[in-house]
């Protein structure tokens, strides 16, 4: 196992990673974030001006930005206090600081080896895989000169007590804003974002028999329900249900969308709902728009009293957990053995993305971390 002293020891990593989805920072960046988000989908540009609106109403802004940063100050002062001295960079998909513009910097600061944490903490092709894609892009894209560091994914964290605990702590507080009368019988809505039924048949190692966006996401929710229980001696009834489908209509999505829950809520007869926020790590622009603007008002319109748990965002706990994976990942590098933090019944994820996992519905496209696939070599 590993020692005490290797608690604080991210050898051989010389740099920690945070990669992120990105969004605009003003009016005038709303359909070009839009257009590198839906890049070779030929989605037409009024249908993205029309998405575009969400964004207008918090004035052409999306919160993740500020939430990155925020949650960048305090993984680096939760480092610092634990003594691990190395550098902490920060790039985005989408959006500036974009991934090609972070490697090149930390091409230039001479990192060798770094390890990654992604804002995104289940397995899919659009939460795990699409990322390790990118990062395969933007090392590419590094000019001559100096090496490109070598990059390592941190294994998915979603069953982490450090995030799992937040979303505990959230939803029973959310309960508790809930009139008395009404407390005790709400329903609990987990929210995440739907994806294709495709991409959630391909999620997961192929051996394993795909579906396992969705098993995570019922492994967490029933985790947190359990906890509840315990804090409270209720047992809330508990779905898990989607926002944000984008695709066409055609195309099946997970269902049911958590406007239409809301209704089926109502004419049951539940008394009260909370929402739960259990597939995004902060108040990204589909929980204050989908959940905060869209679901509210449905749930006003239906009569249903409604309140929305926060997210782990810059909870102390979840930059802990941060700092926990980085020196956990260390340590395997290093051969030692470890003691890896999980909740639940999926038990730790793997280090290193098994060769298929999550596989691109587009088609095969190499990836940078992980095991390599054979279209890599």
């Amino acid at each position: 196992m590993s020692s005490p002293a290797a608690a604080s020891d991210p050898t051989p990593y010389d740099a920690l990673l945070l990669v992120s989805f990105g969004g605009p920072e003003a009016p005038e960046d709303v359909v070009p974030f839009l257009e590198n988000v839906t890049r070779g989908r030929g989605i037409p540009r009024e249908r993205l001006e029309q998405v575009g609106e969400h964004y207008y109403l918090f004035g052409g802004k999306s919160p993740i930005n500020d939430q990155n940063r925020a949650f960048l100050r305090g993984l680096r002062a939760d480092l610092a206090e634990a003594g691990l001295d190395i550098p902490v960079y920060w790039g985005n998909r989408n959006w500036d600081p974009y991934l090609t513009d972070t490697l090149a910097q930390m091409a230039a600061d001479g990192v060798q080896r770094a390890a990654c944490f992604m804002t995104s903490a289940y397995s899919s092709w659009s939460s795990c895989r699409q990322y390790r894609e990118n990062l395969h892009d933007a090392v590419a894209a590094l000019p001559g000169g100096s090496p490109a560091p070598k990059l390592d994914k941190l294994r998915h964290y979603f069953n982490h007590p450090g995030f799992v605990e937040p979303v505990v702590d959230a939803t029973l507080a959310a309960l508790a804003e809930l009139p008395e009368d009404l407390r005790d019988g709400a329903h609990l809505a987990f929210v995440t974002h739907s994806i294709p039924t495709q991409m959630n048949d391909l999620s997961g190692p192929p051996d394993q028999g795909g579906g396992a966006y969705v098993r995570q996401h019922l492994d967490v929710a029933s985790v947190v329900t359990d906890r509840v229980r315990e804090e409270t001696g209720r047992d809330h009834p508990h779905e898990l249900v989607y926002c944000s489908r984008s695709g066409a209509p055609h195309v099946p999505w997970l269902e049911p969308d958590v406007n239409d829950h809301l209704a089926a809520l109502k004419e049951q007869g539940a008394p009260a709902v909370v929402m739960v926020p259990v597939g995004f790590v902060s108040d990204h622009m589909e929980v204050i728009y989908d959940l905060d603007t869209e679901a509210m008002a449905t749930a006003e319109e239906l009569g249903l009293p409604a309140r929305r748990a926060g997210t782990a965002g810059t909870d102390p706990r979840f930059v802990r957990a941060v700092r926990d994976l980085l020196v956990e990942r260390a340590a395997v590098e290093r051969g030692e053995e470890v003691v890896r933090n999980a909740v639940g019944t999926t038990g730790p994820m793997w280090d290193r993305c098994p060769v298929g996992c999550c596989a691109n519905p587009r088609g095969a496209r190499p990836t940078l971390t992980g095991e390599r696939e054979p279209i890599d070599q």
